[in-house]
C-alpha cells in the first residue's frame, strides 16, 4: 500500500455499543421494587439487572421500560433461594428504533467479552414454554431449577364462597408466578360448578392449592413445575416437578413430592428471548 493512501472502516454498531455501555456505567443500581419502578418512565430503552452486585442480565423494552421491569420484579418474587431485595437495576431511555439498532444484543456482546451475564442464557426472560414442553426435563442450569417457585409463599384470600373459576382468576393476579389451566369448555364448566369456602386469611401456595383441588371432582391434578403451576384433569408424573396435588375419593387433596430430576448441563441458549421483544 502506498504511503499516501489508507483504509478506514466505520463500525457504527461498535460505536453505539460503546456509547450505551458508557452511559450505563456511572449509574447507581436501584433496588428492583415498586417504589423505584413507579418512577421509571414508560419509554423504550435498555436495562441491566444485578444480583448481589453482579451483572446478570441485559435486556430491552421496545415500548415501556416500566412495564418490562415490572414483569421482571414479579419474576424474581416468590422464588426459593432468591431474595428480591438482592436484585437491582439500571436503565437508559433510547428513543430511536430499537428493533433496527438491537442495542441489547450489542450490550450483550460487549459485556460477554469481559464479564458474565448468566441470566441471558438460562431461561430467565423466556415466556410460557407451552403445554407440549411441560413434561420436558428442566436443565439443572435453568433459572427455574436454580430458583424454583416457593410453595410456602403466602397470598391473601378474601372471605366467602367463590367458584374455582373465580379463585383461579384471583390467583393469576395474587401469585408472582404463572398458573396455567385447561381452558376447554368442559373444564370451564367444572370450574364454574365447583365452589371453595375461604376465610379472611393468608394461605401458603401449598394450602391454597389443597383447597382448590379438594373442591374439584376426582381426577384433577395441580402440578408445581419448577417455574409455574399447571391444572389439568390427569394423573401424570412430571420428572422435574416439585410435586402435585390430586383429588382423591374422600374429597381431600393429597400432595405428592415430585422427583425434581433435572437434565445435566446449562440451560439452552435462547438468543431470541421472546419476552424481551415487544
Amino acid at each position: 500500500m502506498s504511503t499516501w493512501t489508507a483504509e478506514f472502516r466505520l463500525s457504527i454498531t461498535k460505536a453505539l455499543a460503546d456509547q450505551l455501555e458508557a452511559t450505563l456505567r456511572p449509574l447507581t443500581p436501584a433496588t428492583l421494587d415498586k417504589d423505584h419502578l413507579k418512577r421509571v418512565q414508560p419509554r423504550p430503552g435498555v436495562y441491566c439487572l444485578f444480583h448481589q452486585g453482579e451483572r446478570v442480565y441485559v435486556g430491552k423494552a421496545a415500548k415501556s421500560l416500566q412495564e418490562r421491569l415490572n414483569q421482571h420484579q414479579r419474576k424474581v418474587t416468590g422464588r426459593a433461594g432468591l431474595d428480591p431485595a438482592d436484585i437491582r437495576f439500571v436503565c437508559v431511555y433510547v428513543d430511536e428504533d430499537l428493533d433496527a439498532a438491537a442495542p441489547e444484543k450489542l450490550l450483550i456482546k460487549n459485556y460477554r467479552t469481559h464479564a458474565s451475564i448468566p441470566w441471558n442464557t438460562n431461561g430467565f426472560g423466556n415466556n410460557d414454554p407451552g403445554r407440549n414442553r411441560d413434561g420436558s426435563k428442566v436443565r439443572s442450569g435453568h433459572f427455574d431449577a436454580l430458583y424454583p417457585i416457593d410453595l410456602d409463599f403466602s397470598i391473601r384470600c378474601a372471605e366467602g364462597v367463590m367458584s374455582v373459576e373465580a379463585l383461579l382468576e384471583q390467583a393469576k393476579t395474587a401469585l408472582p408466578f404463572r398458573i396455567r389451566c385447561d381452558s376447554g369448555g368442559a373444564a370451564k364448566a367444572v370450574y364454574q360448578a365447583s365452589n371453595v369456602r375461604l376465610g379472611d386469611e393468608e394461605l401458603t401456595v401449598r394450602a391454597w392449592a389443597a383447597r382448590l383441588v379438594a373442591a374439584l371432582p376426582e381426577g384433577w391434578q395441580l402440578t408445581a413445575l419448577p417455574g409455574y403451576l399447571i391444572l389439568y384433569r390427569e394423573e401424570r408424573r412430571y420428572e422435574s416437578a416439585l410435586g402435585w396435588w390430586r383429588r382423591s375419593a374422600d374429597r381431600s387433596a393429597q400432595f405428592t413430592q415430585g422427583p425434581m430430576n433435572f437434565a445435566a448441563g446449562p440451560a439452552e441458549d435462547d438468543p431470541a428471548e421472546p419476552s424481551d421483544l415487544d
